[in-house]
């Protein structure tokens, strides 16, 4: 048994582990990430995907996303344990994805959700999440 065993089977802990109901686990080509890792993963129906051989700008992409949540989120609160994390990540998640205009993309969003009819007509409307720490602006249907 590898020594990195013992943590596969930690992470996907079937009542609190950080993998649940997680789909894919992608990872990296380190030896540290063996076959039996790979099938311990594989036995709680998570897909472990390995990245490509010599693919170092892939890293570029994930250290952005961790600069982003850290510095617009994380750094600005006082978190006391893994639950509140989460929680915070999850309230972030959901605006990055439905709520933050990305450079990227021309200030499009990444996941827009369907505006209702009649939109664009109202006065601006501020939405809070994380008690204002994140805002999202709009006008509702009047």
């Amino acid at each position: 048994m590898s020594f990195r065993t013992p943590r596969a089977r930690n992470v996907t802990d079937g009542f609190a582990g950080p993998l649940l109901g997680a789909k894919y686990l992608i990872h990296d080509r380190d030896t540290k990430y063996t076959a039996s890792f790979d099938q311990i993963i594989s036995s709680v129906g998570i897909e472990p995907l390995k990245l490509p051989a010599r693919s170092p700008n892939l890293n570029a992409y994930a250290e952005r996303w961790v600069l982003s949540a850290k510095t617009e989120a994380l750094d600005r609160l006082i978190l006391l344990n893994g639950r509140q994390v989460r929680r915070v990540l999850d309230q972030y998640l959901t605006h990055y994805h439905a709520e933050r205009a990305h450079q990227g993309l021309d200030g499009e969003l990444i996941d827009p959700e369907p505006a209702p009819p009649g939109e664009g007509t109202g006065e601006v409307v501020r939405s809070k999440r994380l008690g204002g720490l994140l805002s999202h602006y709009h006008r509702p249907a009047a």
